[in-house]
């Protein structure tokens, strides 16, 4: 196994991947999201990549337009389907030995993947999908749903009602909690429902990762389908898996796929 960084072409311009080899004739490619270099936070999709070619799964990371060592412009994920077109090109034609190919995107990158019907790849695994309008944030805030969940997980706990019975929590705090626990539920968005009818005819393995302690997550889950049975959680996972069991399942959960 070996690492090789490379560039190839979009279009008219040059965009910067890296290859992780391996011999298996799966091969997983990362789609980075946001403003997220190939590399990835603290070089989490980097280290990822090693693991799963150490498993015998070739991996392609790459910087879409705009980002890192890639020329162009950043024009958001919405308008990425040709960067990972082009990566999936690229991945194919330096590895021919790879007959299928798993693209994982975590965040907008799964969103992405979803508005682009898959952009060509064989299987999909999508963590966290972004489902929020405003691309620069906008409300997080954990649904209803979410606020309920953790208040009813609390009380079946009995030291934190032992804290509540002396005085040990904030009142005030509670009161708000309880209050954002009944609104009505979250209400899907124009995204959510381009991102479901991108996804309706994708005929690929598809997985749908949600990491429990992410606030992306819930909210994606509030608007989908309870009975997906290509939904899977991780309890007490944040957004970027960062947690040392959360690690180990969301590489588990890939190498599941890139077996399928």
């Amino acid at each position: 196994m070996s690492r090789l960084p490379l560039q190839f072409g979009c279009g008219r311009h040059s965009l910067a991947g890296t290859l992780d080899t391996a011999p298996g004739t799966s091969g997983l490619l990362i789609v980075s999201g946001g403003n997220e270099l190939r590399s990835g936070a603290f070089s989490g999709q980097a280290n990822l990549a090693a693991e799963i070619a150490r498993r015998g799964f070739p991996v392609f990371r790459y910087d879409r337009r705009g980002i890192g060592e890639s020329e162009g412009e950043n024009r958001g994920f919405r308008n990425s389907e040709k960067d990972i077109r082009s990566a999936l090109e690229a991945f194919r034609a330096i590895s021919p030995q790879i007959n299928r190919v798993v693209a994982f995107g975590n965040c907008d990158a799964a969103s992405a993947l979803m508005l682009s019907g898959g952009a060509g790849a064989d299987g999909l695994v999508l963590s966290n999908p972004w489902t929020v309008e405003d691309e620069d944030g906008g409300d997080t805030a954990p649904p209803p749903e979410a606020i309920r969940a953790r208040y009813l997980e609390k009380l079946k706990n009995p030291s934190e009602v032992a804290r509540l019975l002396k005085g040990g929590v904030d009142l005030g705090k509670l009161v708000r909690g309880i209050g954002q626990s009944i609104r009505p539920g979250a209400q899907a968005t124009g995204l959510a429902e381009e991102m479901r009818e991108g996804l309706s005819g994708y005929g690929g393995h598809v997985r749908i990762l949600l990491a429990g302690s992410d606030r992306t997550a819930q909210l994606f889950d509030a608007n989908w389908d309870k009975q997906d049975s290509r939904v899977f959680r991780c309890q007490g996972a944040g957004h970027s898996y960062v947690e040392p069991h959360a690690r180990e399942w969301l590489r588990e959960q890939l190498l599941v796929a890139l077996r399928a």
